[in-house]
C-alpha cells in the first residue's frame, strides 16, 4: 500500500471507554461533520475518534488521491496504545477506505459500519458525486447550503460551509480523477470482520443500492444490510436519529 500520512483527530467521550470506534468522512467532509455520532457514541459509553482525511481539514496534503492511499492512511491510523478500533465507522469515501484498510489489515478493527459506503462509483453516480462537489466548492454560503438541505441541524450548516473552505478542491478533483474505475468490490469480498451496511434510502439518493448493491452483499457473508428511510446519501445528516439508532444496532 502506498506511504500512509498521519491524519489530524477529534474525539468524543471518555479515554478510559472500554470500547473505542473511529469515524471516517466522505468525500469533501471533514471530522467534525461526525459530529452527531460521535456524540452519541460517546452518550452510549464508547470513546469516539474521527478524523480528517488527506487532502481534507487539518490533514496533510499529496499527490496521491487514490483509495488505497486514503485507506493505507486508515490503517495506520490506530487507538492510544496500538490495539484494534472496536468499530469503524465510514461514509461514503470513508466507507471505501475503511473497506480497503480492513481487507489489508484484518487485524485493524473487530467490526465495521460503512454507511452508504462508494464501493463501485461510475455512470450516473459518479456525475451526481462530482457535480455535488462542483456545487459545494462555487457557492460555499450557509444561505445556499441550508437552501439546498432544510432539515439539517445548524451545526451541519456550519460545518459543511467549514469542511468545503479547509478542503483542497484539487484533492477532491483528484479523489475522482485518480480513482477510475472506482471499485473496491474486490477488498469488501476478502472482508474477514463482521460489516454492516446502513444504507441511504434508494427513493431519495443513495450510491449503495440495486443489482450491484445485491451482488456485493452476496459476495460475502459477514455482510448484512438496513436502511434508513426518506434519508438521502448524507444519511447521519438528513435523519440523524434513525441513523444513530441502526448504528446502534449494528453495534451490538
Amino acid at each position: 500500500m502506498p506511504a500512509p500520512l498521519l491524519l489530524p483527530r477529534l474525539a468524543w467521550g471518555d479515554p478510559a471507554a472500554h470500547r473505542h470506534a473511529l469515524l471516517v468522512h466522505g468525500l469533501g467532509s471533514s471530522a467534525a461533520l461526525m459530529w452527531r455520532l460521535g456524540d452519541a457514541l460517546a452518550d452510549a459509553g464508547w470513546h469516539a475518534t474521527a478524523v480528517d482525511l488527506r487532502g481534507h481539514g487539518d490533514a496533510p496534503r499529496s499527490l496521491d488521491y487514490t483509495i488505497a492511499a486514503y485507506g493505507a492512511d486508515l490503517a495506520a491510523t490506530r487507538p492510544d496504545g496500538g490495539r484494534a478500533w472496536d468499530a469503524v465507522i465510514g461514509h461514503s469515501l470513508g466507507g471505501a477506505s475503511s473497506a480497503v484498510a480492513a481487507a489489508s489489515a484484518p487485524e485493524w478493527t473487530r467490526r465495521l459500519v460503512l454507511i452508504d459506503p462508494a464501493i463501485v462509483l461510475d455512470g450516473r453516480d459518479a456525475g451526481v458525486i462530482r457535480r455535488s462537489q462542483e456545487r459545494a466548492f462555487a457557492d460555499n454560503r450557509i444561505e445556499a447550503i441550508r437552501e439546498e438541505h432544510p432539515h439539517w441541524h445548524p451545526q451541519d450548516v456550519e460545518l459543511k460551509v467549514d469542511a468545503v473552505h479547509r478542503a483542497s478542491r484539487w484533492a477532491v478533483e483528484q479523489t475522482s480523477a485518480q480513482n477510475r474505475p472506482w471499485d473496491v468490490r474486490a477488498d469488501v469480498a476478502r472482508l474477514t470482520v463482521p460489516t454492516h451496511v446502513i444504507g441511504a434510502d434508494p427513493a431519495v439518493f443513495s450510491l449503495f443500492t440495486g443489482g450491484s448493491a445485491a451482488a456485493i452483499l452476496a459476495s460475502n457473508p459477514r455482510l448484512t444490510m438496513s436502511v434508513v428511510a426518506g434519508a438521502g446519501h448524507s444519511l447521519h445528516r438528513d435523519k440523524p436519529e434513525e441513523s444513530v439508532r441502526h448504528l446502534l444496532e449494528a453495534l451490538k
